[in-house]
């Protein structure tokens, strides 16, 4: 490896050899034992004691792309044993987050006398309950903070029981991987073979926004090879519109922003059971429509975004004057308001909840809540639960519901609550910058390098350097509205040009900015558009 590289992983921790040579050949031999989770031993030996007992196992998830693929891991691993399970993924529409009563009280009409809940089921008190009144033997696998007391299950399996693991980071669908894992050696017979469920835990897991280090970034990696190979039919569908090859090699980046986004359609705007059908197809032929019919979902799903933010930015900047930002549209779709929190947390940089009035929700306003880095959004809530009926989630992401009439409470609570913890004055993003790095000093070489951190996500952000003074040679806009940017950058000293894009920043980079002398932040990129590979610059930030 170049110094270059060495450095960049120093830098991030990575502080002797063999801790680098595991971050750059993260093997599956490196996971850790999974009975290093708090809980599972006992939740994998209820799981086999009541399969022997010959109990019909239901698995319940979430309508999200974590919980359906976590349910897709159970159900696939089941198959694999020549058993089929029940399951349950909730119409968030008509059900909402999490577990509920009625739909404990089907399963258990339908036959399940075992439940085992992925990626939720941590703070479900009364629907766990019900399900041991109805006599049914409960097993509760999670990954999200617990709160003051836990339901009475009759195991409880989730990382975030204790601090400190190897395994806390893992989301829904790595929990419930590792859960089979172990299980694999309780079951009658032999044990299968589980790495081919290893691309529905990375398309999970990077859709949840996890730390993509450790655990994570060992799942990860090895299912983005199951990934380009997309030998699983709903994958290749799923591939195919969004407008990649079959075989085409993908980033944690492309599948966040592509793939992902098409499986979360269906649980948002509707019946997630059509994203878990594409999953767990049996041929293309199968597969190809509902992979349509999701594209289309997720057009809609875009269209009412765009709606909606339109409304939240312009409501936002009218509270410019708080640190902490609570919006609300009765009639946004709760299956869209997230995302939309998510776009005014980057455009304004201030924790944002984002409330509407969903008409099965009985009367309570139900939200969803983005954060900065810098704020711990649960424990955020947590300081304002006297005002809220529920709420739920991690540092950076949570839902909450609430009667309407602590809307203004919560406003006025919450903005007081991010003033007590970062101060009066709104804070502004940063950019941390790996290295300076000269245009001579940028080959091929370099870059094949650089593929080897991938994947890039949360905890393990991509690279970015900066320049020295360069000169911008050329400057033309492109984009439907003319909204990005495409400069030519000319080393003085060497001569050496590249071309680089600025994304969204039409606005903010002028055409005046032609032959001046400036620095610039950027991540050096291979462009493959057109199958000729070259060299492409993504302009992150700058300064005159």
């Amino acid at each position: 490896m170049s110094p270059l590289i060495v450095e960049i992983m120093w830098n991030r921790g990575l502080t002797d050899v063999e801790e680098m040579d595991k971050f750059l050949s993260p093997l599956l031999r490196h996971m850790a034992n999974p009975a290093e989770i708090p809980g599972l031993t006992q939740a994998v030996e209820t799981l086999a004691e009541g399969l022997a007992e010959g109990r019909t196992l239901a698995v319940w998830g979430d309508y999200d792309v974590d919980g359906i693929t976590a349910t897709a891991v159970i159900k696939e691993f089941f198959v694999m044993h020549d058993t089929e399970i029940m399951h349950h993924l909730p119409n968030r529409m008509e059900e909402g987050y999490g577990m509920n009563v009625p739909g404990v009280e089907r399963l258990h009409e339908q036959g399940a006398t075992m439940l085992l809940t992925v990626d939720c089921g941590i703070s479900d008190m009364e629907p766990v309950a019900r399900a041991r009144e109805l006599g049914m033997t409960v097993i509760v696998s999670d990954h999200h903070l617990p709160g003051d007391g836990l339901p009475d299950a009759h195991a409880i399996c989730d990382p975030r029981l204790e601090d400190g693991g190897p395994c806390d980071d893992l989301a829904g669908v790595g929990v419930a991987f590792m859960l089979m894992v172990a299980l694999n050696k309780l079951l009658p017979g032999d044990p299968v073979d589980v790495r081919p469920l290893l691309d529905l835990v990375a398309l999970g897991t990077i859709a949840d926004i996890v730390k993509l280090t450790g655990q994570n970034r060992i799942l990860v990696k090895n299912g983005l090879l199951l990934i380009k190979e997309a030998k699983r039919p709903g994958m290749a569908a799923l591939k195919v519109v969004s407008d990649y090859e079959r075989g085409a090699e993908l980033g944690a980046g492309q599948i966040g922003f592509n793939l992902a986004p098409r499986i979360n359609a269906a649980g948002r705007m509707g019946d997630p059971t059509k994203a878990l059908n594409l999953l767990l197809a049996d041929d293309f032929d199968t597969a190809m429509p509902i992979a349509e019919e999701l594209n289309a979902i997720n057009m809609e799903r875009r269209r009412q975004e765009q709606e909606i933010s339109d409304q939240a930015f312009e409501q936002a900047e009218s509270m410019r004057h708080m640190a902490g930002l609570v919006l609300y549209g009765e009639d946004w779709h709760p299956g869209i308001i997230g995302i939309v929190a998510s776009r005014v947390v980057e455009k304004f940089y201030r924790p944002t909840l984002i409330l509407c009035s969903p008409e099965a929700s009985e009367g309570l306003l139900k939200g969803s809540g983005r954060s900065i880095a810098e704020f711990n959004l649960y424990e955020g809530l947590k300081a304002v639960s006297g005002v809220l009926v529920g709420f739920g989630g991690h540092k950076q992401a949570a839902g909450m519901s609430l009667e309407a009439e602590n809307l203004t409470a919560l406003r006025e609570q919450f903005n007081q609550h991010v003033i007590d913890t970062l101060g009066p004055e709104p804070l502004t993003p940063t950019l941390k910058l790996d290295h300076e790095l000269g245009f001579s000093n940028i080959n091929n070489t370099l870059l094949q390098e650089l593929e080897l951190l991938q994947p890039f996500g949360m905890g393990n952000p991509e690279p970015v350097f900066a320049t020295q003074l360069i000169t911008v040679a050329e400057h033309r806009t492109f984009g439907r509205e003319r909204e990005h940017v495409k400069l030519v950058l000319q080393d003085k000293e060497t001569g050496a040009k590249f071309p680089g894009k600025a994304w969204r920043m039409g606005g903010s980079l002028p055409k005046e900015i032609q032959g001046r002398t400036m620095r610039f932040a950027f991540t050096p990129k291979i462009d493959r558009f057109r199958g000729i590979p070259k060299i492409d610059l993504r302009i992150r930030d700058w300064l005159y």
